[in-house]
């Protein structure tokens, strides 16, 4: 099953009737404008695009919450810092994309941030938890002095382990498609780990091609579906 992130929030959205959308790594926003929710945020300090763009991708795909979604050209430390509070007061954040820098410790900040906006059923979907190469699990830096050539997913797995280790109020697991698609839901966790940080930090590569089932709580894309009770295929919107 070829299912894409873009599926997984338009039909939580859609089944769940969420509202308030963030994503964290928007780029030119080729995902954004195709998400349809009533309050749209997207955080990047470094868009690609502007408010004339929004405009024209509202009535292009006749998506009209691109009109109104708020853009914020900012780190995700800062947002969280300086407009969340504001934007999520009392827990009103329903779902929320973390694709912003591919690395450990700015992914585990994202998460972390945005579970203190989260209402109690709300979802975080976090891309690029499962990268298939190691060519595809490096550093930004090395990415960069190989000219951004290939496709990247960093160590964003490193994450999945830390939060699945250290948090007993969550439960976490990875679909097995789309680079891997982490789901983090409040709730007890299906089963846990038991790394301290320091572990997950000397893991490598060859670590994870080794234990990828059982430490990335990896499932087949048909889970998502069955964990959230929807019918494949649920979004009218998609």
């Amino acid at each position: 099953m070829d299912l894409q992130r873009k599926e997984v929030i338009q039909s939580l959205i859609d089944a769940r009737g969420f509202q308030k959308y963030l994503e964290i790594g928007v780029y030119v926003g080729r995902l954004f404008f195709q998400i349809r929710a009533k309050y749209k945020v997207a955080v990047d300090p470094a868009f690609y695009y502007g408010f004339f763009k929004r405009l024209k991708k509202s009535f292009s795909k006749s998506n009209f919450t691109n009109v109104s979604a708020q853009s914020f050209k900012m780190t995700s430390d800062d947002f969280f810092a300086k407009e969340a509070p504001a934007l999520y007061e009392g827990r009103q954040l329903d779902i929320c994309l973390v694709d912003g820098m591919h690395e450990y410790d700015y992914a585990l900040r994202d998460v972390e941030n945005a579970l203190k906006y989260l209402r109690k059923d709300g979802v975080i979907v976090m891309h690029d938890c499962n990268p298939e190469t190691e060519e595809a699990n490096v550093r930004f830096e090395a990415w960069k002095q190989r000219g951004y050539h290939g496709f990247w997913n960093g160590d964003v797995w490193k994450t999945i382990l830390h939060l699945r280790s250290l948090r007993d109020d969550i439960n976490v697991f990875v679909l097995n498609c789309d680079h891997g698609l982490g789901v983090v839901t409040f709730g007890k966790p299906e089963n846990k780990l038991n790394f301290t940080e320091a572990e997950i930090r000397s893991f490598t590569y060859s670590d994870l091609e080794k234990n990828r089932q059982q430490w990335l709580n990896l499932k087949d894309p048909s889970y998502f579906y069955e964990y959230f009770g929807l019918q494949q295929g649920s979004s009218s919107k998609i």
